[in-house]
């Protein structure tokens, strides 16, 4: 199944966060037509062209619904690391697998197994990006779902974690 998505709406491309559809372009590359979303994300004004027929394979979605936003507060909650692993590079390896679903229950997964794991052990320097990677695509992210500020986001989403 294609997603359709309009210009001026807004989608969610994987491990970028949220971006904006500016336009549909057709470009010919290598002899080939082909018709391109033009995405502008939102945090850092990079622009990302998507072919058309490839928007479910890479992943872009459209903003959570309300219905999934509880789901995803509710795995913020969780007291206990889904998956306990001792190598800090296949943790790592992991949490980026989880983040690049394009998921928002995944990224919350990750946000919360690493804040846990902070207490039990000292994170290594990916695993630092990672958590702040995974807390700005969930705040970017909820923040347009719910119309508020990011930092009324963020705040909720500590209180959440504890």
């Amino acid at each position: 199944m294609i997603t359709a998505f309009n210009v001026g709406d807004m989608a969610v491309y994987p491990a970028q966060g949220v971006t904006e559809i500016l336009g549909i372009e057709t470009l010919e590359i290598s002899g080939i037509t082909n018709q391109f979303y033009v995405l502008r994300c939102l945090d850092s004004e990079k622009k990302i062209r998507v072919p058309l027929s490839n928007v479910d394979q890479v992943g872009l979605r459209n903003i959570v619904e309300t219905a999934e936003i509880e789901e995803v507060l509710g795995t913020l909650r969780a007291e206990e690391v889904a998956i306990e692993e001792p190598n800090w590079n296949r943790r790592y390896r992991r949490y980026v697998e989880k983040i690049q679903t394009g998921s928002l229950v995944d990224v919350a997964q990750v946000l919360r197994d690493l804040h846990l794991t902070r207490f039990d052990k000292q994170l290594s320097y990916g695993e630092k990006r990672v958590y702040e990677m995974a807390m700005q695509l969930l705040v970017q992210e909820l923040a347009i779902a719910k119309h508020l500020s990011e930092e009324e986001i963020t705040q909720q989403v500590e209180q959440l974690l504890g």
